[in-house]
């Protein structure tokens, strides 16, 4: 008897966006996550399942409901598929810590191995867990057709363990795109990986990769900011934003009762239009969350309106907002 699993990694979040190292940390689906989503909904529309299920986190539940949703049939949370913990490393910015532990940050993708930070889990740790997780699912379903929301490192060591390969051999395989899909077949004792990574029901234009080259570079590196807090205090918070060790954008922030107000957000002109300023939005986001507030809030003007419209900003009142709730939104439809 034979059971079938699809594996689908999680769709765009704020970590991918952002460029943050987000393990467990609990983000949210972004804008072009949800368009993702659709064409996952699309790609399985005529496709039977039996159950859905998905780590605990808000990005993989979200990504559940592209396809459970449509069938009436309830999500089932599995915190064995959840991502790796990150410990120390955890919402930081990728390239900070690249800056904190280069040869660390190479291992991570290329020797997992031998990757080791302070309060993570180790991929040993992470293959165990996901591998009881797909043997939960194929014993609670047998014979049936099933679908799983997981996340990026987890599904890659996961199909690599599958496919005979040891932690070392699974450095040198690839990444999947956001709402990858990969299947495998489950008889017994034998799992088989028929096939994986695959996103061919993203448009480019749609595609979270399309738009980043750390998945090409021999050693997944990426040029990235870091940021250093340059003043705080009485509810205002400013950070710089520095490549290499050069100065390279700002960010200043402002509590208020109910939302966190941006006063202040630059990026120099040279480094405009290469996705460096979104990585100052990715720390508003971050800190607007570590004080309870919900919302982000900016006074915009009119030329830049239609840049934070695209990462989900709306027009309220004279201003524009962000609203930082963990709840899974609606699935827009094609066209």
């Amino acid at each position: 008897m034979t059971t079938k699993i699809f594996l689908v990694r999680h769709a765009e979040a704020e970590g991918n966006l952002f460029r943050v190292a987000h393990g467990q940390y609990d983000s949210v689906i972004t804008p072009r996550g949800y368009r993702q989503l659709a064409y996952l909904r699309e790609r399985f529309k005529n496709q039977r399942l039996d159950a859905v299920y998905g780590s605990d986190l808000t990005r993989t539940h979200t990504t559940a409901s592209a396809l459970y949703v449509p069938r009436g049939l309830a999500f089932r949370p599995l915190p064995l598929l959840r991502e790796i913990k990150l410990g120390a490393w955890e919402q930081l910015s990728w390239g900070q810590i690249q800056r904190l532990d280069r040869r660390m940050y190479v291992d991570f993708n290329k020797r997992p191995d031998l990757w080791h930070v302070d309060g993570a889990e180790t991929f040993a740790q992470v293959r165990d867990r996901t591998l009881a997780g797909v043997r939960r699912i194929a014993a609670e379903n047998p014979g049936g057709t099933v679908a799983a929301a997981s996340h990026g490192a987890a599904l890659r060591t996961l199909l690599g363990t599958l496919q005979g390969m040891s932690l070392e051999e699974i450095g040198a395989t690839g990444h999947g795109d956001n709402t990858a899909v990969s299947l495998l077949e489950v008889e017994g004792e034998e799992i088989r990986v028929v096939f994986r990574d695959d996103a061919s029901h993203l448009p480019a234009a749609v595609s979270t990769f399309r738009r980043q080259s750390w998945h090409k570079d021999d050693a997944a590196t990426e040029p990235g900011l870091w940021f250093r807090v340059s003043a705080e205090g009485e509810g205002r918070r400013t950070e710089e934003a520095l490549l290499d060790e050069s100065v390279s954008g700002v960010i200043s922030m402002a509590l208020e009762p109910d939302a966190l107000r941006i006063t202040d957000y630059r990026i120099v002109p040279a480094l405009r239009g290469q996705r460096y300023g979104i990585q100052l939005l990715g720390q508003a986001v971050q800190y607007a969350r570590a004080q309870d507030r919900e919302t982000v809030v900016l006074d915009c003007p009119e030329d830049l309106k239609g840049y934070f419209l695209q990462y989900g900003f709306a027009p309220r009142g004279g201003e524009l907002a962000l609203d930082l709730r963990r709840v899974i939104r609606e699935i827009p439809t094609l066209g």
